[in-house]
């Protein structure tokens, strides 16, 4: 339920926990059909949300960006556009997240690791602000995803709902070139979600960790702040994430260690090639 730091730190760039706010909307332009490049992150988050260990990886980021008329691929992550009105677009739109083994996690000691783990679904996006010059912009994200294992025979382990809103700033006063975004919305998910991430079985039941069964429903609050700039052929950009599961539907897991943490991470990419085919853009 957790989307990879990585991803967040992409969705940033072209945009996979802790993450798609940093960049700003622009007037239609000319600019390649993709750009490709390397880069190196580094990312600080929990093993999953709710524990009290932290993992902190340097790891290679991939730029990719591809303005097709159906799939792309940019600040808003990777997908494919089924529907682009004015003020409406209905998008297929995923997020992964990494595995957490639980070796490595105290209270999950004995217990199966956490997979590797994938989401895929619908995504709702309403435009109900937007400034006269398209540089400042209030949108409504409704992403409703179906989650499965990441393995040679996946596992269906429910379904996650994320609405949130999303505020695109283009260009920070004093900062030339930095854009800013911020996002900020309530998470859902199933008892089958939940169960996977946050129950214990009677057989993984110890006397520090009684055995546990979750409920679906809400599961917390989410908020992102992401800063960004583009330079000629260089890309630099972090967020700050801040996550709190009070009030959520398992907060009394044995497995939920903390009910509020942050998250974060910066990134570097270099824009190595590009298409000489361009296309009329306005992101």
């Amino acid at each position: 339920m957790t989307p990879s730091p990585t991803l967040a730190l992409r969705r940033l760039a072209l945009a996979l926990l802790a993450g798609g706010v940093a960049s700003a909307a622009m007037a239609a332009e000319e600019k390649p059909l993709w750009e490709a490049g390397m880069g190196v992150a580094t990312v600080s988050f929990p093993a999953y949300r709710g524990s009290d260990q932290r993992q902190a990886f340097v790891l290679p980021t991939p730029y990719f960006v591809y303005r097709g008329q159906f799939l792309k691929a940019d600040k808003d992550g990777v997908r494919a556009e089924l529907l682009d009105a004015d003020r409406v677009k209905v998008t297929l739109s995923g997020a992964l997240s990494p595995p957490a083994y639980s070796r490595d996690i105290h209270v999950r000691e004995g217990m199966p690791d956490l997979r590797a783990n994938f989401e895929v679904g619908p995504q709702l996006n309403l435009t109900l602000w937007q400034s006269d010059n398209q540089r400042q912009e209030l949108k409504l994200l409704l992403p409703l995803r179906a989650a499965f294992t990441l393995e040679r025979s996946p596992k269906s382990i429910g379904w996650v709902f994320h609405p949130k809103a999303n505020v695109d700033f283009g260009g920070i006063p004093g900062l030339s070139g930095w854009n800013a975004g911020m996002q900020l919305g309530p998470l859902f998910g199933d008892s089958k979600q939940h169960q996977y991430f946050y129950g214990v079985d009677a057989a993984n039941a110890t006397l520090n960790r009684p055995a546990y069964q979750a409920k679906g429903g809400f599961a917390g609050m989410q908020y992102v702040l992401g800063v960004s700039k583009r330079y000629d052929k260089t890309w630099v950009g972090a967020f700050l994430r801040y996550d709190s599961l009070r009030g959520a539907a398992f907060a009394d897991s044995p497995l939920v260690r903390t009910r509020n943490y942050v998250a974060g991470g910066i990134a570097v990419s270099w824009i190595l090639g590009e298409s000489a085919e361009r296309v009329l853009v306005d992101d």
